[in-house]
């Protein structure tokens, strides 16, 4: 009997271990399209603040299946920044990829994107809604069969004349965006620890329009 009570609290203590671990590990993806034609355009926000933060930190990507990985430790978590390498429109296989092969739970997924439907700049945190038209989350939602996931998007406003949203989403940042760029990228990093440190609600009520 002390036999088996032993052997039954050393599983469930392994269990619980394990359960710990998983939580502690976040899959972090910035979207965006591979290629030098495409590095600062507005589309590949995603990307941006990945590679912002990889830099400030000193960390490298290298090339995995399905995107670039690179692993950041913070405070006793990990998170696995991802750049799809598959173009916007088929983003989700990747991510469903890593989900899986990290054994990281849903609710640890934040997935980066640009927002027509925002001004410059304005950052916006949420855990479920519609793609909005965007490829990338659309992928996202097809393959992971759920709207529910978070999902961080960065506003690149919606100032192009009628028939221009491609042009507009695939151009360059205008020089007045460039010159604010850098103070954005610092406080989505800011947003994304707070994410894996604080959790969703709390984050969303300390960045949400800011």
């Amino acid at each position: 009997m002390c036999t088996f009570l032993k052997k039954w609290f050393n599983f469930n203590k392994k269990l619980k271990t394990s359960t710990e671990d998983k939580m502690k590990k976040f899959l972090i993806v910035g979207l965006g399209n591979i290629g030098s034609d495409y590095v600062n355009t507005r589309h590949n926000i995603g990307f941006k603040i990945l590679n912002y933060i990889a830099a400030k930190e000193a960390i490298a990507f290298e090339t995995r299946k399905l995107g670039d990985i690179a692993t950041l430790k913070i405070k006793g978590r990990s998170l696995l920044l991802l750049k799809p390498n598959t173009y916007m429109n088929l983003s989700g296989k990747a991510i469903k990829f890593w989900l899986e092969k990290e054994n990281i739970p849903l609710e640890n997924l934040l997935v980066i994107t640009d927002d027509l439907n925002l001004d410059f700049g304005t950052l916006r945190l949420k855990t479920k809604g519609s793609a909005g038209g965007h490829n990338g989350l659309k992928d996202t939602q097809d393959k992971l069969q759920t709207t529910v996931y978070n999902r961080f998007r960065f506003g690149i406003s919606d100032s192009f004349g009628k028939g221009r949203q491609v042009d507009y989403v695939l151009g360059e940042w205008g020089d007045d965006e460039k010159s604010k760029l850098k103070e954005r990228l610092e406080v989505s990093a800011e947003l994304i620890t707070s994410f894996a440190l604080a959790g969703v609600n709390n984050t969303m009520n300390q960045f949400n329009g800011k």
